[in-house]
């Protein structure tokens, strides 16, 4: 069974995201949004305080990664 998706806020999610090497690019209104080199994806993350699991699945998704891989990352923080 994989892990649970942790409920966290904006900040954190891009926190990770940074750690796994995307970038800041800018931010629109109340989204992050963020690119990593080679990658055609981009991630627009809300900066809410609670991201819902569905977004936050389909951001760990177009980040090419597992959600094993993305708490993984996580706690190791």
């Amino acid at each position: 069974m994989p892990p649970q998706l942790p409920i966290i806020n904006g900040r954190e999610v891009v926190r990770v995201f940074t750690s796994l090497g995307w970038q800041v690019v800018r931010q629109s209104g109340s989204h992050i949004i963020m690119t990593k080199e080679g990658e055609i994806a981009t991630l627009s993350i809300p900066d809410h305080r609670e991201i819902a699991k569905g977004t936050l699945r389909s951001l760990i998704r177009a980040a090419g990664l597992t959600v094993s891989e993305f708490v993984d990352t996580f706690r190791a923080q």
